[in-house]
């Protein structure tokens, strides 16, 4: 028992010195084990992180109206390739080389442009693309610098100024030749050609002629052209004597109305037959519009009845009441859904385009006649080139001609409309 005790003094030493050691190589592991781990991330961190893109190249978009940037760069070799693991790019974009960089939108992977319209004419910019890759990215060198600006004149749409040219040159032309008196061949239109015989008819039966001008206002082509018939048919009416009857459905078409209406009767010698009450006004209202002109016809019945302008669902109504009643019609609309009921229902129809030339053709005036041949020389020019095009484009198919190509792709760059 006495030697155990003797010898306790020198276990204790021995489990004081062992205890010393576990401590020392503990500490030496919790110290090296952090930067172990630091370590690991970096090189994980190196082995996520995707490719750079290339510098981008910058410049203001060509023949625009400023505002406008084109950014395109080189995909990274981990688009497509190496890890295949880039998911998208952002762009990026700054004021100063060194400056805060931010970002202004993103692509998908695969696309090498982006056209930023959010520039400010005047004003440098920096770019830099941003390569994703999950929670890793990596951005590129930083572009040059560049600024954005107006173009006044864009020399890829010059193809439509020499159209214009021409056109114009045609028009200007026929105007000429109308007022030094010359005749103008103008073709005949069936409808404008019934308007003496209505005329006559309502004259010889006593009745009214019944006149539409659409239910669209003065910013509408059709109650335009529609009012400037008007005008013309109002000088037959007047020589004649007839009654016309004139409702609208727009303050302003009754405004306009009317001041044609008396200007056709002081030009027809005629100035004490017209009364304001020729012209009249009904109601916005489409369908109470409709109701009117209805009652109108089934009341007064008619002779003739024309209608002339912009209509929608209220044509095939007016055109089968006038039916009914018996009335010579004449309908004419730019709108081709209700050309078919016009067509089925009424005596004459001016379809589309006639119905603008119809003020040409009544008025005979050398402005409008030259303006319709003008526009005539035109689509004569037009068809001519859709012609020699197809024939073109059918030797170089059948021959492979380059100069058969050359012609073509020629006739089409000069009639291709890039907006």
């Amino acid at each position: 028992m006495l030697h155990m005790e003797r010898a306790c003094p020198h276990l204790g030493r021995a489990s004081l010195f062992c205890v010393v050691v576990i401590l020392v190589v503990s500490v030496g592991f919790l110290s090296t084990a952090p930067a172990q781990e630091e370590t690991f991330e970096i090189s994980l961190a190196g082995a996520q992180t995707p490719a750079p893109p290339g510098v981008p190249e910058v410049h203001d978009t060509p023949y625009d109206a400023g505002g406008s940037i084109i950014v395109s760069w080189t995909l990274s070799a981990d688009d497509g390739g190496g890890k295949n693991h880039v998911s998208g790019y952002d762009i990026l974009r700054s004021t100063r080389i060194d400056g805060d960089y931010q970002v202004v939108s993103s692509v998908t992977k695969g696309v090498d442009r982006y056209v930023d319209t959010s520039a400010q004419d005047g004003t440098s910019y920096y770019y830099r693309i941003r390569a994703l890759a999950g929670e890793f990215f990596i951005d590129s060198s930083p572009s040059k610098a560049v600024i954005s600006s107006q173009q006044w004149y864009n020399v890829e749409r010059s193809n439509l100024l020499v159209i214009a040219a021409i056109l114009s040159f045609f028009i200007i032309f026929y105007i000429t030749r109308a007022k030094k008196g010359k005749k103008l061949f103008i073709r005949r239109i069936a409808g404008l050609e019934a308007v003496d015989e209505a005329v006559g008819r309502a004259t010889e039966m006593g009745k009214s002629i019944l006149y539409v001008p659409g239910i669209q206002d003065l910013d509408d082509v059709q109650t335009v052209a529609g009012i400037t018939i008007l005008g013309s048919l109002a000088k037959t009416i007047a020589k004649y004597d007839t009654k016309l009857d004139v409702p609208v459905s727009r303050s302003m078409v009754l405004a306009a109305a009317r001041e044609t209406v008396k200007q056709s009767y002081l030009s027809a010698g005629r100035p004490d037959a017209y009364s304001d009450d020729i012209v009249h006004y009904v109601t916005d209202e489409q369908f109470g519009y409709v109701a009117f002109l209805d009652g109108t016809m089934v009341r007064n019945k008619p002779a003739a009845c024309f209608y002339l302008g912009s209509f929608f669902a209220e044509s095939l109504i007016l055109a089968e009441t006038g039916n009914s009643i018996g009335a010579i019609q004449v309908a004419g609309t730019a709108q081709p859904a209700q050309l078919p009921f016009f067509v089925a229902a009424c005596d004459y129809t001016l379809i589309g385009e006639e119905l603008f030339a119809a003020s040409a053709y009544l008025s005979k005036e050398p402005r409008a006649l030259g303006s319709l041949k003008g526009a005539d020389a035109g689509k004569v020019l037009a068809s001519l080139a859709i012609g020699f095009g197809v024939l073109f484009e059918t030797l170089r198919v059948l021959t492979g001609s380059q100069a058969m190509a050359k012609v073509s792709d020629f006739i089409i760059r000069l009639f291709s409309l890039r907006f």
